[in-house]
């Protein structure tokens, strides 16, 4: 039976355009993504949702809370808890003001699309309930990019908490597809006092569901995912609780994963390294295999 490893249609005709040198890569975009967690009486489970069918990336995918860097976040003044910023460029193989960026972009997208806040009136504290009117119209206006992730925290006196963040794993979306990530993954877990909602426009679902379960369903072909989605709840599922997994994460290795694309023999060869469960195998004139 097959996966429910997300596959377009069109990917065959642009590896060969790459392999026959007649597409040019775009440069990926900035982005962040938050795996964010909580614990059960049996097991953490883990905050996903599935992008609308109509969205021209991954639609019909399940993935986790995440988007692009807003360039603002680079250099605006952000009132910071946890690591330095240097200690996270160091962490995420970025310069400082990227660091925090991307550390920013991970925290916002929690938010715009969770409605997960992880920052604090103080740097020991996060907030509570953030589903009242007056939060819902400072999400939108994050969401249209009418404010700033840093000019949000300034106007609410909030400090950003990157000591709730772990760094996990980083990817890099094949050179052949027309729309480019390099995406950082966190993992968080849920605090105390907050709950999660689909805030988000991309997405018609939300669950918390076990790693084990996700898995599960996207081995039967039930749950379509992106190869870092289902590699990223294979690591997880190795750990107990969201504080286990936190633990675990400066100690993971941040190398970026990009897939690679070879002419071999009669067929085209898709690989990512280190994930050989993703390997396809494409015939120059038929379908992957």
């Amino acid at each position: 039976m097959a996966n429910g490893q997300w596959y377009p249609p069109e990917w065959p005709e642009r590896i060969r355009a790459l392999a026959e040198g007649t597409l040019t890569p775009v440069t990926p975009r900035r982005a962040a993504t938050v795996m964010l967690l909580k614990d059960t009486d049996t097991a953490p489970v883990v905050h996903m949702l599935r992008r609308r069918a109509s969205m021209a990336f991954a639609g019909g995918a399940y993935a986790y809370p995440g988007g692009g860097v807003d360039p603002r976040d680079d250099d605006l003044h952000v009132r910071w808890a946890g690591p330095t910023r240097a200690w996270w460029a160091s962490r995420l193989g970025v310069d400082e003001t990227s660091a925090q960026a991307i550390v920013c972009a991970a925290v916002r997208e929690t938010y715009e699309e969770a409605g997960v806040l992880l920052a604090g009136p103080a740097p020991d504290t996060v907030v509570g309930d953030t589903t009242g009117d007056d939060w819902e119209a400072d999400r939108a206006a994050l969401v249209a990019r009418d404010l700033s992730f840093a000019e949000f925290l300034d106007r609410r006196g909030l400090v950003l908490r990157s000591d709730l963040l772990g760094a996990w794993t980083r990817w890099i979306t094949p050179e052949f597809e027309p729309r480019r990530y390099d995406t950082w993954f966190f993992v968080a877990a849920l605090p105390k006092g907050q709950r999660t909602r689909n805030a988000s426009t991309e997405a018609d679902r939300t669950v918390w569901i076990r790693p084990a379960d996700a898995m599960d369903g996207y081995d039967k072909g039930d749950l379509l995912m992106m190869p870092p989605t289902i590699a990223t709840l294979r690591q997880l599922g190795a750990y107990a609780s969201a504080a286990e997994a936190l633990a675990a994460a400066p100690g993971r290795d941040m190398t970026p994963v990009l897939a690679r694309a070879r002419l071999e023999d009669d067929e085209l060869v898709l690989s990512w390294p280190g994930h050989d469960e993703f390997t396809k195998h494409i015939p120059t004139g038929g379908a992957p295999a």
